[in-house]
């Protein structure tokens, strides 16, 4: 606190000019101040700026980083169960294209060429549902070429954070109807398609006028059978993967909104007030010329007094 100092005809001190030269500095550091301020756009810049408010502001930067990490996983399982999805939907829609073929060859007005040529065509779409199968890939993994299994940290912290999507297709799954079944896709290289054992698609390209195979009037009614099993428990596995999609839109949401959230949060307290420190900046600007006038005039003050002693 400055104090005015009456009785000063003085010429070894001057307590006026040191009030002045003070005023002057302190104005000079609130200056230095809001320019920083401004041109950083930041309220704190340093841990000295706002101790408490420092703290804080770090503590909810670094839970914001987790969240932005745990956005981005959860943004790669969106894009991973949208790959899934498309491709059992493709799946689907070619395994009713086998089925409708096998459907039409069941006809007893059909000869044998007509069905070998539905067998054949039958053939080209299994192909085509391997294709899937092989290009289904995400990370480096296949997706459905047999198993698949991927921890999902979607969230920040260490509790309900964890979501496993798996796609087991070659162990027992009472939620597909399957007890002793095998479930796999890959139909080129087993005997098994989509949970239903004794099912191999490749039989497809071995139906011949010599031998219809599952073509056959003894075989063709178990065949369908086994395709509507087949197409009924890959259409479930695409419902799984779709309930496990909505969970992560959902999660996607929260997590979008709660970094807005902590964004305004760090902003309240970190960004300065671009009105507020330019006021603040005009007046220290004020107070720093009406010192530096004050300085000079206490200057000149010893100067008067030595007229007294000039003889």
């Amino acid at each position: 606190m400055a104090y005015a100092v009456g009785n000063n005809g003085r010429i070894r001190t001057n307590i006026s000019a040191e009030n002045a030269y003070n005023s002057l500095d302190i104005s000079n550091k609130d200056i230095s101040l809001r320019q920083l301020r401004l041109s950083t756009g930041k309220r704190i810049n340093n841990a000295a700026d706002d101790v408490s408010g420092y703290i804080t502001s770090r503590s909810l930067q670094a839970r914001n980083q987790s969240l932005k990490s745990a956005a981005n996983i959860v943004s790669d399982g969106l894009n991973l169960t949208n790959i899934i999805m498309d491709s059992l939907d493709n799946v689907d829609t070619l395994v009713c294209n086998i089925k409708e073929s096998t459907a039409t060859a069941s006809s007893g007005s059909l000869g044998t060429d007509e069905k070998v040529a539905l067998a054949k065509a039958a053939y080209r779409m299994v192909q085509q549902v391997q294709t899937i199968v092989d290009s289904a890939v995400f990370g480096g993994a296949q997706l459905l070429g047999g198993e698949y299994n991927a921890d999902m940290l979607i969230g920040f912290d260490v509790k309900n954070t964890c979501l496993t999507i798996g796609i087991d297709m070659r162990k027992n799954n009472t939620d597909f109807n399957i007890e002793s079944n095998n479930f796999d896709l890959n139909s080129m290289s087993t005997d098994c398609f989509a949970g239903v054992t004794g099912l191999k698609l490749t039989e497809m390209d071995n139906v011949s006028a010599t031998d219809l195979g599952i073509f056959s009037k003894d075989k063709i009614s178990l065949t369908l059978t086994s395709l509507a099993d087949a197409l009924n428990n890959v259409n479930k596995v695409a419902s799984c993967i779709g309930g496990v999609n909505n969970r992560l839109e959902s999660q996607n949401s929260l997590l979008d909104s709660q970094i807005i959230n902590y964004n305004a949060a760090i902003s309240r307290l970190e960004d300065a007030d671009v009105a507020q420190e330019q006021l603040a900046l005009i007046k220290s600007q004020f107070l720093q010329s009406a010192s530096l006038t004050s300085l000079t005039q206490a200057n000149q003050n010893p100067s008067q007094y030595l007229q007294l002693i000039q003889g």
